[in-house]
């Protein structure tokens, strides 16, 4: 039951674009206490139908920008494979320590940043 929670709090999050991740992967470490390595692993699974069916909805309502679809999809590809190799390097705690502290700047500038 608490897989079935995580996974639709982490595809509401996704589906709004701010990215489930920032649920799922605390959800699945602190709560299913299954390794950080691990746990990036499932989101990226779960992100590909979670994704396709968000893009499917945010194209039939005309929000997506096309022209800088291909330089995004590219660079990140490249991104993803460089993230993966570090990922699976690295100490599981240092990587839980590493993505918290991402997961809370962003939580700074979010609260702090101004909005137009």
């Amino acid at each position: 039951m608490v897989e079935v929670l995580i996974g639709i709090a982490a595809g509401i999050i996704g589906g709004m674009g701010i990215g489930g991740g920032t649920i799922l992967i605390p959800g699945i470490v602190f709560l299913l206490k299954i390794e950080q390595q691990t746990a990036q692993s499932i989101n990226l699974l779960s992100f590909i139908p979670a994704a396709a069916l968000a893009v499917f909805i945010h194209n039939k309502n005309k929000n997506i920008e096309k022209s800088i679809l291909v330089p995004l999809i590219v660079s990140g590809m490249v991104g993803a494979v460089i993230g993966a190799v570090i990922a699976v390097r690295l100490n599981p705690s240092l990587l839980k320590k590493l993505f918290s502290g991402f997961l809370f700047i962003m939580g700074l500038y979010e609260i702090f940043s101004k909005k137009h």
